[in-house]
């Protein structure tokens, strides 16, 4: 059986595969549990910057959860289908929402359901020209349930993501790089290109500045003002003993390019 998750690290970057293209990526337990350990594994290596998440195949990013095996947890009862389908999507999503680490969705071709709500959570997202993006949870008689009634109204809007979660229909590309959904539509040829230059436009900076900045961002978009301010000054005041902004004040000063040692 081939791993439902494949992970290849090179130039401070970890490139994670969703890798069952057979089955257009579906997330199924088995690659949500791989892919958590992998963001473990990810996390503590100190070497890799920033992560690319991307789709085997030609078709697709995800088409979503794998609607067979979680169809059994459904039939199980109210209790079994929370803890088995549920508790585990929305533990996958809240993982990505929070890494440390800049995650970048390569959103390589269907994005629908659960693989739109993972496009969703990341941090950033660049879209191929033929990706293809819906929320048709709708469709089996549910709603999303990997967090997508929640994020995708904070990216897009309350009437805009309504209308796409009522209606279940697919949009374009260019649809979700208008609601934000995504940062940049690109050639499908250009998409791996992009993401790695993206991310190579992020790793230059300090790593604890970058986890800092995610950090804040995830935690204060929940909050009041007052709040969010405080949690941007307690990521800049865990940052004060750090190595990396006494470089990082040193090198402005003397007009010289920083080098950061994240620590």
């Amino acid at each position: 059986m081939s791993d439902p998750i494949l992970l290849e690290t090179s130039d401070g970057l970890a490139m994670v595969t969703l890798n069952r293209p057979d089955k257009l990526n579906a997330l199924n337990y088995a690659l949500i549990d791989r892919l958590m350990a992998v963001l473990d594994t990810v996390e503590t290596d100190a070497a890799v910057r920033a992560v690319i998440l991307t789709g085997a195949g030609g078709r697709a990013f995800s088409a979503g959860a794998d609607i067979h095996e979680f169809s059994g947890s459904v039939r199980q009862g109210r209790d079994t289908a929370i803890r088995d389908f549920v508790r585990r999507g929305q533990a996958m999503t809240a993982r990505l929402e929070a890494f440390r680490k800049p995650v970048i969705a390569a959103v390589n071709g269907l994005a629908f359901g659960g693989g739109c709500e993972i496009t969703e959570a990341v941090h950033l997202a660049i879209a191929s020209d033929r990706a293809r993006f819906a929320k048709p949870e709708i469709n089996l008689g549910m709603p999303p349930t990997f967090g997508g009634t929640q994020r995708l109204p904070r990216l897009a809007g309350r009437k805009r993501a309504l209308e796409l979660l009522l209606t279940g229909d697919p949009f374009s590309p260019e649809r979700a790089l208008e609601i934000g959904l995504v940062n940049r539509v690109v050639p499908h040829d250009a998409l791996l290109p992009a993401a790695r230059e993206l991310a190579q436009r992020i790793i230059r900076h300090s790593p604890l500045a970058a986890g800092g900045i995610i950090t804040a961002v995830t935690r204060g978009l929940n909050m009041a003002i007052a709040e969010g301010l405080q949690v941007e000054s307690e990521q800049f005041a865990a940052l004060v003993p750090a190595a990396d902004l006494a470089e990082g004040i040193n090198a402005w000063i003397e007009r010289r390019t920083p080098r950061y040692r994240g620590c």
